[in-house]
């Protein structure tokens, strides 16, 4: 059930993208009663300024909804058409929408005077009867009571509103009060260091993973190019090498399916993934039907755990909407929404600015939503490169230009319960498979927004070898030099390029085109909560190099203005205490990337070439 307001429900666009969820089948609610509060005045626009039709219900007709007008004012009427309502949504599973017809009483609110943008209305409101008076004049008028009896009753009623008031001055509530039954064992004070639950899964594990993700029912026919990438999923499990991103996020979600959790992945194109990188949903070629590999996985006690993956309307506001209700339901549920460009959170930003990043500390409800946001800088234009990773880092709650003490795990684990979520951009497989299993393993939930790839789903570097998923047993929040052995020894490293992202690759093939011996690369796979005791053990490491951050987004956006103080107080804490970190990348803009390819290319080499040189 829920409760608009009149020029809400005309006027805003999540309203419609909600609608027309009803009768989607991964989406629908199985029917909601939408009571529209119609007070005659939209905040203090009148009606005839702020819709375009006659009544605020219309927009319902959309999708066929019964809606009924009922007058506010008729208490036993309005109890009817209520009635209705929840028997209609019962019987029928649909929409049903009330235009409840009243009018606001004291304006805007009792210090605004409503007189000054609507005389003539507030002349008459002031003149009319209120709903308690009409109704009680005619319950008398009728002989079901006497006024004495009605006095009585509604002296009764306030007594005890009154008597409930006073208590509430003496009420302290209790966190407990407000999670369900099924988050009562999520932390919500962090207490204690145990070691975090290991996120690896055993070679038997990867096989039992391999035989259901590299293969198709007997007469299934799948497209020519789908079985080339089945026969190179299953030599990836034959060989255990040059496992790829859309493998590793199978793994990540065939494992939790047997742990028993319940996976659901959401947004526009997700079932194949935008760059046809997914393919969770195969398609028959000759008669259409569909195959889910990953839904016929059964946990340890033989049952299979639901796995959805659906294809979304074309919104985001109202789509992001619902998945952050649905991760609110169970913690042991992994709620993933995925934008088709990581730009397309522009559209869904008020659910991410209102709800998201600040919902824990708002409402006390955790919730460990995943935000898929693919993001890099590919010549693809100012509408296709950037998720706006400054906004995400923005509206992250850990201080600035204040340094943290990670140097022990309990330090650790309390520091990443107390933020407000995580923004990660991750460059390898595995990697990714952690990340995505952590968020399951911690007893407790953060919003995950990730970076996640378009560059580097097929990028021949990006890959990870078996060994990353059975002997790696945490996500890792910082690589290190990956190639020590190509460059000189610590002690000679005149730099320590500092990035994250795809970047790395290109700054990295680039070093060994031009032999650079004396630049280390480093990539902070976790940007917040800030990885302190990893970066500063880096600049340890390199005691006479410069330090940089380099980036592919212009100046003013991206992390550069978050990553600096964090990296400063690192700095600060370490060997280099007298050093500042510099900044390589795009100059300030107004738009995200250029729209012409050739510049895109200019600006990148340029960026690569002033990282190393």
């Amino acid at each position: 059930m829920l409760v608009h307001g009149d020029a809400a429900f005309a006027g805003q666009g999540v309203v419609y993208e909600s609608l027309h969820l009803n009768d989607l089948p991964n989406y629908t609610t199985h029917g909601s009663i939408h009571i529209v509060v119609n007070n005659q005045i939209g905040f203090t626009t009148d009606p005839m300024y702020s819709r375009s039709t006659p009544h605020p219900t219309d927009v319902a007709k959309n999708i066929n909804a019964p809606i009924v007008h009922v007058n506010a004012d008729d208490v036993e009427a309005v109890v009817r058409v209520f009635e209705l309502a929840a028997e209609f949504r019962q019987r029928f599973k649909e929409d049903f929408v009330i235009d409840l017809v009243g009018y606001r009483k004291h304006g805007h609110n009792e210090i605004d005077p409503a007189e000054m943008t609507q005389p003539l209305m507030y002349k008459l409101i002031r003149e009319h009867p209120s709903v308690l008076e009409i109704y009680t004049k005619f319950l008398v008028n009728e002989g079901v009571c006497t006024q004495e009896e009605a006095d009585k009753i509604f002296a009764t009623i306030k007594k005890h509103l009154e008597q409930g008031f006073q208590e509430s001055h003496n009420f302290t509530p209790l966190d407990t009060e407000w999670r369900e039954s099924r988050w009562k064992e999520t932390r919500q004070i962090w207490e204690g260091s145990e070691k975090p639950r290991a996120t690896n899964i055993s070679n038997e594990r990867v096989n039992e993973l391999g035989d259901i993700l590299a293969q198709v029912p007997e007469g299934f026919a799948v497209h020519k190019q789908i079985k080339k990438i089945l026969e190179r999923k299953a030599e990836m499990f034959r060989s255990g090498q040059g496992f790829d991103w859309g493998t590793a996020e199978a793994m990540a979600f065939g494992s939790l399916l047997q742990d028993g959790v319940h996976v659901r992945l959401s947004g526009q194109d997700v079932e194949r993934g935008t760059f046809s990188h997914r393919h969770a949903v195969l398609h028959d070629q000759n008669n259409g039907q569909r195959y889910i590999p990953l839904s016929t996985i059964k946990t340890a006690s033989g049952h299979p755990e639901a796995f959805t993956v659906c294809n979304s309307s074309l919104s985001e506001f109202g789509v992001l909407g619902f998945e952050l209700g649905y991760s609110l339901e169970d913690p042991n549920f992994l709620v993933l929404w995925e934008a088709q460009f990581g730009d397309f959170t522009n559209g869904a930003q008020i659910i991410i600015d209102q709800f998201i990043s600040s919902g824990e500390q708002k409402w006390n409800r955790q919730s460990g939503i995943v935000l898929l946001l693919p993001h890099g800088y590919d010549g693809q234009g100012p509408e296709h490169s950037s998720a706006r990773l400054e906004r995400f880092l923005a509206m992250t709650d850990t201080g600035s230009d204040d340094f943290v003490d990670l140097s022990t795990l309990e330090k650790r684990q309390a520091y990443v319960h107390a933020c407000n979520w995580q923004v990660c951009n991750v460059t390898n497989p595995a990697n990714y498979f952690h990340l995505l299993r952590r968020q399951i393993h911690r007893p407790f939930r953060k919003p995950l927004c990730l970076m996640s790839p378009k560059n580097l789903l097929r990028h021949p570097l990006c890959v990870s070898s078996l060994k990353e998923f059975t002997d790696v047993d945490i996500f890792t929040r910082v690589y290190r030099e990956s190639f020590p052995e190509e460059i000189h020894k610590p002690s000679d490293v005149r730099k320590v390029v500092f990035c994250s992202g795809k970047i790395y690759y290109e700054l990295l093939e680039q070093r060994r085109k031009d032999q650079v011996k004396d630049v280390a690369l480093v990539r902070i796979e976790q940007l917040a909560p800030f990885p302190f005791d990893l970066v500063v053990d880096v600049v340890n490491q390199y005691p006479q190099a410069q330090v940089t951050w380099c980036q592919e987004e212009p100046e003013n956006m991206g992390a550069w203005h978050y990553i600096f103080f964090q990296i400063r107080s690192a700095l600060k804490n370490s060997s280099n205490a007298s050093k500042e970190p510099s900044y390589v990348g795009r100059r300030a803009a107004a738009s995200p990337a250029t729209g012409i390819h050739t510049v895109h290319v200019q600006e990148q080499k340029s960026i690569i070439h002033a990282a190393l040189h």
